[in-house]
C-alpha cells in the first residue's frame, strides 16, 4: 500500500513539472518557436482542431514562423485563430497559400511581464506538487489510522514523500530560472 501511494504521488508530481514545461515553452522569447502555436486550436469546419494538424510549421528566420496548411480552405480559419492568439502581438500574413508571423522584437517591458507570467505559472505548479503530498500525506495517515501499515514505516513514507516534493519542486524552479534567462536575453 505504502509503495503505490509513493509512486502514485511520483508519476502525478512528474506530470507536474511536465505540464510546467509544457506551460513556459509556450511563453514567447525572442525568437519566433514553432511550439508558441502548438496549443492554438482553430475552427475547422466547426471542430476546434490544433494547428499542428492542419498544416506544417517552419521557421525560416530568427522572428518568422510560416504556416503551409494542408487544406487551403483552412487558410482563413487559421488566420482568424492566430489573430486571436493572446501575447502574439503579431499581425498574420496570409498570400493565399502560406500564412506568415513575424514576431515584432520585445521590449524590456513585455519581457518583464513575461517573466512575472512564467512566475505565476510555475507558482501553479509548485502548488499542484504540493497538494499531491497533501493527497500521499493523507493516504499515509488512512493507513495508519486503519492499522495497515507501522508508526516506523508511515514516518518512512513521509520522510520520502517529502523529499520526492522537494525533488520536484527544485525541477519547476530550475526550469523557471532557465526560462527567465531565456526571457530576459536581448
Amino acid at each position: 500500500m505504502i509503495s503505490e501511494i509513493l509512486a502514485t504521488a511520483t508519476d502525478k508530481m512528474g506530470k507536474a513539472v511536465e505540464a510546467a514545461k509544457d506551460d513556459f515553452s509556450n511563453v514567447r522569447t525572442g525568437r519566433a518557436n514553432p511550439q508558441l502555436f502548438q496549443k492554438v486550436m482553430v475552427d475547422y469546419y466547426g471542430t476546434p482542431t490544433p494547428l499542428a494538424q492542419l498544416g506544417q510549421l517552419a521557421n525560416p528566420e530568427a522572428r518568422t514562423i510560416v504556416i503551409t496548411p494542408y487544406d487551403k480552405g483552412a487558410l482563413k480559419a487559421i488566420e482568424a485563430a492566430l489573430r486571436e492568439m493572446p501575447n502574439l502581438d503579431a499581425n498574420p500574413q496570409n498570400d493565399g497559400n502560406l500564412i506568415r508571423v513575424t514576431l515584432p522584437d520585445l521590449t524590456e517591458e513585455r519581457r518583464r511581464e513575461y517573466v512575472k507570467l512564467v512566475k505565476a505559472k510555475a507558482e501553479d505548479h509548485r502548488v499542484a506538487v504540493r497538494n499531491v503530498r497533501r493527497k500521499g500525506n493523507d493516504d499515509l495517515a488512512a493507513l495508519k489510522k486503519d492499522s495497515l501499515a507501522g508508526d516506523d514505516e508511515i514516518s518512512r513514507a513521509e520522510k520520502e514523500l517529502d523529499a520526492l516534493t522537494k525533488t520536484y519542486v527544485d525541477a519547476i524552479d530550475e526550469a523557471l530560472k532557465r526560462k527567465e534567462t531565456e526571457l530576459l536575453e536581448v
